[in-house]
């Protein structure tokens, strides 16, 4: 039997992507607590091996940290990690759309920053056994908590041909989207779909060789499409964005990193929408009420240097967008 290595540590498993970037912009908004005599209080949303919440926790000294994954394993591995921080951590399991429910049960009313890195974690990537990736052959999962839910394999042998092209070809911006989902529905007549490895093999004979040199592995785009319906991951955003922007406290920020453009559009569109008056087209006077909630802090989408790639080759389809609130949250 071959000898496994004993597993790293989580802090050389885990560089957090564009961590000082993000703990930058961040900052301001622990000031203006201290300003008011507050205690600062950050929401790492999707808290993975803890990385970013270490950095923020080593830092600002007053911090409180409410750390929030749906992955019991990753709490598990952070909570680890940011043990010699306990009396000023929260970790919840929970998704991450469910930050008023989490904060309601903290006795916590408004928070100062807020952090968001969107996507597949790096332990989700690196644990084989849990499927999301397609460069080896392992159970077809994709589960971001694996105690509930469909897995890929669900997916892939109960849905129609008709929702599997839908879903390939919205979430996965795969052009051949019908030829594969025609694939998948032929070959799990003979046998269901187990392995992520059956899975490609399916898909390479039907995605031309050119269109894998141009864009990447053939099985890219429709592992995406799977990971998102599995997680019901862009809804979620829908639902979460909107609900960091209502929690967050005057002067507080929200940082958020996508990495593809679904994730991303989803981002620009809450943010544009809290970050503009809603005065009505031609109305005299700009009332109070219509002033913008926040204002950008980022000119468009910021992407990461050479440097930080080079750092953390993950990092490199990143895209980082970020609010801070300029007017008082209104309260019921």
């Amino acid at each position: 039997m071959e000898e496994q290595d004993a597993p790293k540590p989580t802090s050389e498993r885990h560089v957090p992507v564009l961590k000082d970037r993000c703990i930058n912009l961040l900052a301001p908004g622990f000031e203006a607590a201290r300003s008011r005599g507050e205690t600062p209080v950050a929401i790492d949303a999707t808290l993975g091996m803890g990385g970013h919440s270490e950095a923020m926790l080593q830092r600002f000294p007053d911090l409180h940290l409410v750390g929030i994954d749906r992955d019991e394993e990753a709490l598990t591995l952070a909570g680890a990690r940011l043990e010699p921080f306990e009396a000023r951590t929260d970790l919840v399991h929970a998704v991450y759309d469910e930050i008023e429910d989490v904060l309601a049960d903290l006795g916590i009313p408004e928070v100062h920053g807020i952090l968001m890195d969107l996507g597949v974690s790096s332990l989700q990537l690196d644990e084989r056994e849990r499927g999301f990736a397609y460069s080896y052959d392992a159970p077809l999962d994709m589960r971001m908590d694996t105690s509930r839910g469909q897995t890929a394999a669900d997916v892939v042998n109960n849905y129609s041909e008709e929702d599997l092209v839908r879903i390939i070809r919205k979430w996965g911006e795969e052009k051949f989207a019908g030829r594969i989902a025609n694939r998948i529905v032929a070959a799990r007549a003979n046998k269901p779909f187990a392995t992520t490895g059956e899975l490609v093999e399916q898909i390479r004979g039907v995605v031309p060789a050119s269109a894998a040199k141009s864009g990447g592995h053939p099985a890219k785009r429709t592992f995406q499409a799977l990971r998102i319906e599995v997680n019901e991951e862009l809804d979620v955003l829908e639902r979460a964005v909107p609900a960091a922007l209502s929690a967050s406290a005057m002067g507080g920020r929200v940082v958020v990193m996508s990495y593809h453009s679904l994730e991303d559009k989803i981002v620009k569109s809450a943010f544009q929408s809290r970050s503009k008056s809603s005065a009505p087209l031609g109305f005299p006077v700009e009332l109070e009420e219509h002033k913008p909630e926040f204002k950008t802090l980022t000119k468009g989408t910021e992407v990461p240097t050479p440097e930080e790639i080079a750092e953390n080759p993950r990092a490199a389809s990143a895209r980082l967008r970020a609010v801070e609130r300029i007017k008082a949250r209104r309260t019921a």
